[in-house]
């Protein structure tokens, strides 16, 4: 147990109501939703409102020798946010303040615990448009997105979060504050700091304001399903595409366990017996309906067995919130293929070559069997970056065995076929022995000198990454 010193300094920064030592509050803090990945119990929890709190935050934890565990909204899936034992947890749920919205230079800057769907309509209002939609985006925050680079279903496209990140505001281990980056469309002044902090999951500092670029908004999509005999053939599909130079603005697949699942979760007449389901958008103005045409002309030729358009936004809408429900009908899957609370779900997310990606599916099905496990796949299909969602019984080590291993041979399947551990949900806890494989002794080396220099004691986030 830390000092009571330590718990007088932040109270005394940041005001009792910020200061969080309820043993129910401390347990609600202890975890993402990255299943199966080891968590502590904090000391306490900090809700800092500003920089200079941060500051004192960070300070007060230096000084007493004290863990520094940065958190959002927690709805991480790789255990980056997850609490070591006795540390100082630095929620950033009260800066939640947007600051500025420059239509002209379209940018916006925001606090980071901001939430992605909070800022995405704020900037709509000026016809503008923040493009990263994670999954979570009603509830995942800006700080949170930029610390793993999350992505989303737009990234075909448009591209994951630090395509979109100017500029960052950090506090550092040593309680400096770094500013990175500019607010102009062009600047290449020094090395790209800001992109060293994207995607750093708080091991390199606290990210305390974001400067993001913005997008005039899009033409309303079009959006098309097409229905598949296997996941493989949905795979070769989505390869065509790519070939013929077609850059749908959303381009996803849900495989026959996640459509049951999404059916059984919330029933909207999905095709359960379809194997695969791809989900296109174009939204290319005029030429969008000429788009989704080629579209569907591809899924044919390759051997769909039913290719049909959305009628209107209301049903193009529904159909994309049938995706936006992957993962809490996956969770009831897990909760009823395994009753008493033991349904676990171990959530891959690798990504290939998109011309690998039949190979990827045909191999995590190979695996399944082998493994003795269900896994249902879905994601981002027009990169080529898939979730298997491994399905395990927590109470059974056997089964937790089985769906480690299913785990670790996706991984190694995903980099023979030259692809990389994590797409969009960074390394955290449960990516680390793979990105140090991925990368090699002497990204590790260069890996663990950046992190030396700039948090020599180790205490922002330790145990994460690397």
């Amino acid at each position: 147990m830390a000092p009571t010193a330590l718990l007088d300094d932040l109270r005394a920064a940041l005001g009792d109501d910020a200061v969080l030592t309820d043993p129910d509050l401390l347990r609600m803090h202890q975890r993402d939703e990255a299943d199966l990945c080891a968590a502590g119990v904090p000391l306490v929890v900090t809700r800092p409102r500003d920089t200079e709190q941060v500051v004192a935050v960070v300070q007060a934890a230096a000084r007493h020798g004290v863990p520094v565990v940065p958190q959002g909204a927690r709805t991480g899936l790789a255990g980056a946010a997850n609490a070591v034992d006795g540390a100082v947890v630095l929620s950033t749920v009260a800066m939640n303040e947007i600051r500025e919205i420059d239509p002209v230079s379209r940018i916006a800057v925001v606090q980071p615990g901001v939430v992605n769907a909070a800022l995405a309509g704020a900037v709509a209002r000026q016809g503008l448009w923040y493009p990263p939609d994670p999954g979570s985006w009603e509830s995942s925050t800006i700080g949170g997105n930029v610390a793993t680079n999350a992505g989303g279903m737009c990234c075909v496209k448009y591209g994951v979060t630090t395509e979109y990140v100017l500029g960052l505001e950090v506090v550092l281990a040593s309680g400096e504050v770094l500013r990175t980056g500019r607010r102009t469309a062009k600047g290449v002044a020094g090395y790209d700091l800001t992109r060293l902090f994207v995607g750093s999951e708080g091991t390199l500092g606290v990210i305390t304001e974001v400067t993001v670029a913005l997008r005039p908004a899009p033409a309303d999509s079009l959006t098309l399903v097409a229905v598949f005999g296997s996941t493989a053939t949905a795979g070769a599909a989505v390869a065509e595409i790519a070939a013929r130079g077609l850059t749908p603005s959303l381009l996803e697949m849900l495989d026959q366990t996640h459509l049951r699942a999404i059916e059984a979760y919330q029933p909207m007449g999905l095709r359960t017996d379809a194997q695969a389901l791809l989900l296109a958008a174009a939204d290319t103005g005029s030429r969008a309906a000429d788009d989704l045409a080629v579209l569907a002309e591809v899924c044919e030729a390759v051997g769909a067995d039913e290719v049909y358009a959305a009628t209107d936004a209301v049903e193009a809408a529904a159909l994309l919130q049938a995706r936006r429900l992957a993962h809490p009908a996956m969770e009831k899957f897990a909760a009823d293929t395994y009753p008493g609370g033991n349904g676990g779900l171990v959530i891959d997310d690798v990504a290939v070559p998109r011309g690998a990606l039949a190979a990827l599916l045909d191999g995590v099905a190979r695996i399944a069997a082998e493994c003795e496990v269900p896994i249902g796949v879905v994601g981002h299909a027009g990169d080529g970056n898939m979730h298997p969602n491994i399905v395990v019984d927590r109470a059974d080590p056997a089964s937790v065995q089985r769906g480690r291993r299913a785990f670790d041979e996706i991984m190694r399947l995903g980099l023979d076929l030259g692809g990389t551990c994590t797409g969009e949900h960074g390394v955290g806890l449960l990516k680390r022995d793979w990105l140090a494989r991925e990368i090699g002794p002497v990204g590790v080396r260069v890996h663990q000198a950046i992190k030396l220099a700039l948090d020599p004691a180790g205490l922002l986030n330790p145990g994460k990454v690397l």
